[in-house]
């Protein structure tokens, strides 16, 4: 069986696919897309028509890639409103093995849920003997309207949800080591229209807050700054300014267009102190909601979202959040935006939820996979009709 997952994130500035192979217990990225989204505010569905007409875009761009129709993904909910609360419960293990089995955990999980929302587990007891087995762990709830209209959207272009997930569960998922596993700390993910600060204890969700500032507010500080579109600003936030004004360049210059059709020229020392400023209110934000979220020590600070990926975006950072901040960086090879952190964090996550209730499940069957194996064999076969292939066709013969 190939183990194939479909994660989604539909947020108001994109919608982000991501799918993935399971192979060897390691994670291989099939394909990846960031569509344009339209009708969506915030996370939440203003126009059902575009949004869906956005999201099947989306889905056939990665269909083409990957050549097999998508019909089942795990889908993220933004944490608007999210609730995290407490849940214990405790069993017997009353048979003569005396060993706990993933049905344990599974009606553990069950009996500490009054609903069927997302739960986290400490430990691992599977495989370990006992008399008796008891659970403590986090019960995460949505607000039903986030959870509704991103089923309702999915359902409509004919996609069946599998799995619903907070984004802040998955870049938590998509950072997490063995180090995070012991500490207290916060996941700021900056979108395109808020900002979620997230509180992290021995690597389970506790706590969030969310700011209603973004990307997108920058882009409106260039817009009006220059006169010009959102579109442009959006360019020049992208490709030419700096997050920090420290290693901007004065004579180094960038031409554009106004609104009243006259050209201007804008240097990059300017345009990054207009980042830079919108940055640190941001992020001066973000420490307010660390002191009502917390008192205790925060031990690490990771910032993700695709507003990170602004050079000397860490300098902005440290200089208003300390030195225990860093910018996420995930690790799977062929994504290097953290954009997609949230959807790669709910693959892994999915995964560890079925590894711990001991599932076997794939997204496709053995008709699709085939199908799958037989267009990556194709693209294999045109890459080394290429210069490059064959050059790496040579190299790789000789081992």
């Amino acid at each position: 069986m190939k183990h194939v997952y479909t994660s989604v994130d539909i947020g108001s500035d994109s919608i982000k696919i991501v799918v993935c192979e399971l192979f060897q217990n390691k994670l291989n990225l099939l394909a990846s897309s960031s569509f344009k989204s339209e009708g969506i505010k915030k996370g939440l569905i203003t126009n059902i028509e575009l949004a869906s007409k956005s999201l099947k875009a989306a889905i056939t761009s990665v269909e083409e890639m990957i050549g097999i129709k998508i019909k089942r993904v795990i889908a993220s909910v933004p944490s608007y409103f999210a609730e995290y609360s407490v849940v214990k419960s405790e069993i017997e293990i009353n048979d003569d093995v005396g060993v706990v089995t993933s049905e344990h955990v599974s009606e553990l999980i069950q009996r500490a849920s009054i609903k069927k929302e997302d739960r986290e587990i400490v430990e691992d007891p599977v495989g370990k003997h006992a008399k008796k087995v008891s659970m403590r762990g986090i019960m995460a709830t949505a607000h039903k309207k986030s959870v509704y209209s991103v089923i309702g959207l999915l359902d409509l272009i004919g996609i069946e949800v599998v799995e619903i997930s907070l984004n802040n569960i998955g870049d938590l998922c998509a950072f997490k080591n063995k180090d995070i596993d012991k500490k207290i700390g916060v996941i700021i993910n900056i979108g395109s229209e808020t900002t979620t600060v997230s509180l992290y204890n021995k690597g389970i969700i506790v706590k969030s807050s969310v700011i209603s500032m973004g990307g997108k507010n920058i882009d409106n500080d260039i817009s009006y700054m220059y006169k010009t579109d959102a579109k442009t600003a959006s360019k020049l936030k992208h490709k030419f300014a700096l997050a920090h004004k420290r290693n901007a360049n004065v004579s180094d210059t960038y031409e554009i267009s106004t609104s009243l059709d006259d050209k201007l020229k804008i240097n990059q020392f300017e345009i990054s102190e207009i980042v830079s400023s919108r940055l640190e209110e941001i992020l001066n934000l973000v420490k307010k909601e660390l002191n009502i979220l917390t008192s205790k020590r925060i031990d690490y600070i990771i910032i993700t979202g695709g507003t990170s990926n602004m050079p000397d975006i860490e300098y902005v950072a440290t200089d208003v959040l300390g030195k225990n901040v860093s910018i996420g960086s995930i690790k799977l090879l062929g994504i290097r935006n953290n954009k997609y952190s949230s959807c790669v964090g709910n693959i892994v996550y999915f995964i560890s939820r079925l590894k711990m209730r001991g599932k076997n499940y794939s997204m496709i069957n053995n008709e699709e996979a085939s199908e799958l194996a037989t267009v990556r064999k194709s693209s294999v076969e045109s890459a080394k009709e290429t210069m490059l292939g064959k050059i790496y066709e040579h190299f790789s013969s000789e081992y």
